[in-house]
């Protein structure tokens, strides 16, 4: 998985991306049955220089393959690398989201990999704090 992983999200390969999609869309569909249907779907976003860098959000990628609306409702402000950083240093970063405009709907967040859990529990906080009733996340892979 780490193999496909780098493929895919360091080295540009976005078609590796949908081997992806089958999963995702039956893992979703299982966490649907307890989860309503009236939830937006929020990918994790990329700083620019992420995006340029990459050519592509695979958070993005992976929101695509829910069967739920998606928006852009975040902005990710620094651009500093969770992978490089140990497990503390994550725990203990400043949030890099800011929200583009309030959201009073239910949210899935959607991100490739949970690691610590810090930059879902960011988003998350930015997202209640300006109104939003309900947040949950969908990620692929938790390492």
């Amino acid at each position: 998985m780490q193999e496909i992983i780098t493929k895919w999200k360091y080295r540009g390969d976005y078609e590796l991306g949908y081997i992806f999609k089958n999963a995702c869309r039956t893992h979703f569909r299982k966490m649907m049955l307890t989860t309503a249907k009236t939830h937006l779907a929020i990918p994790i976003p990329l700083s620019v220089e992420r995006q340029v860098e990459r050519g592509f959000n695979q958070a993005e990628m992976l929101a695509q393959f829910l069967p739920i609306p998606k928006a852009a409702y975040l902005q990710r402000v620094t651009s500093e690398k969770q992978a490089k950083k140990t497990r503390s240093e994550r725990m203990g970063s400043a949030n890099p989201f800011r929200l583009k405009k309030p959201i009073n709907k239910p949210v899935i967040l959607v991100d490739d990999i949970y690691t610590t859990g810090t930059t879902l529990r960011h988003a998350a906080k930015v997202l209640i704090e300006r109104g939003c009733p309900e947040v949950i996340s969908f990620t692929l892979i938790r390492s």
